[in-house]
């Protein structure tokens, strides 16, 4: 028992941590979608320099991101 209840800790701990994490960054990709300055920030911070074609072209590809459906959905058949 003594050895249990860590081992379950642990594992629900990183579960739980694992679904914060996901559901923060969604968050924060959603932001950079509307915000342009934080996506340039982003941008900077990885060594690129966009300029307004190339950031509008990175925030159309996240938006599309966003908007795919679910991958192992059922396709409707022509």
């Amino acid at each position: 028992m003594d050895i249990v209840i860590p081992i379950i800790t642990l594992i629900v701990g990183l579960v739980g941590g694992f679904a914060i994490g996901v559901f923060y960054l969604r968050r924060q990709l959603t932001k950079m979608q509307s915000d342009p300055q934080m996506l340039q920030k982003m941008a900077k911070q990885m060594g690129y320099n966009l300029n307004g074609k190339q950031m509008q072209k990175a925030q159309q590809m996240m938006k599309n991101q966003g908007q795919m459906p679910p991958a192992g959905g059922k396709r409707k058949k022509k």
